[in-house]
């Protein structure tokens, strides 16, 4: 069981990223109170968590019964971040428009639990079954709130400028990342 865990928990670490998306969460909240940032990591990790135990139990006979296919959910994920990322690069105050949902969309899905994530776990679920591919999900996440949970010590340290400039990198790096999950998923279709 433990070897089964090990192998299911390096895949989904690298699909969920934690390191990858920090600096897009910093970008989200870094304008924000401790007590704010506290309460967009829990919405996140909570909303990630229970979006990855959900797809896992009935993502296949979703896509199914509606005629999705992960491809499809990948461009769309993809359209979304673009999207997301426009705003981002076109808007000052991040938190402003998405309100008090910034860590259920676009932290908690599609950034923390996105297509990446997703697409992994029912690759697992096949590979090591569902028990290690769940405690792999949850231990990634318990990874991903303790790397966001001491991101206020980063925005301490590159201060508010460099906290925004920061920000419009990374909007731009979402932008790519965006068209990438589009590019794989219009790849994959044509194959």
């Amino acid at each position: 069981m433990i070897e089964k865990i090990i192998l299911s928990f390096i895949p989904i670490f690298v699909a969920m990223d934690a390191i990858g998306i920090l600096p897009i969460y910093i970008s989200f909240t870094g304008s924000q109170t401790p007590e704010k940032r506290k309460k967009i990591l829990f919405q996140s990790l909570l909303t990630a968590f229970l979006i990855a135990v959900f797809f896992i139990f009935i993502g296949k006979s979703i896509f199914k019964i509606i005629g999705i296919t992960i491809n499809d959910f990948l461009i769309a994920g993809g359209i979304i971040l673009f999207c997301i990322s426009i705003i981002d690069l076109l808007k000052n105050e991040k938190s402003a428009k998405f309100g008090d949902d910034v860590g259920v969309v676009p932290l908690g899905t599609p950034l923390i639990t996105g297509p990446a994530v997703l697409t992994t776990s029912l690759i697992l679920i096949d590979q090591y079954g569902i028990i290690p591919t769940i405690i792999s999900i949850i231990l990634n996440i318990i990874i991903t709130g303790f790397v966001f949970y001491f991101s206020g010590f980063i925005i301490r340290l590159i201060g508010k400028t460099g906290t925004n400039a920061l920000s419009k990198i990374m909007s731009l790096l979402l932008a790519a990342f965006a068209v990438m999950m589009v590019r794989k998923g219009i790849m994959f279709l044509l194959q």
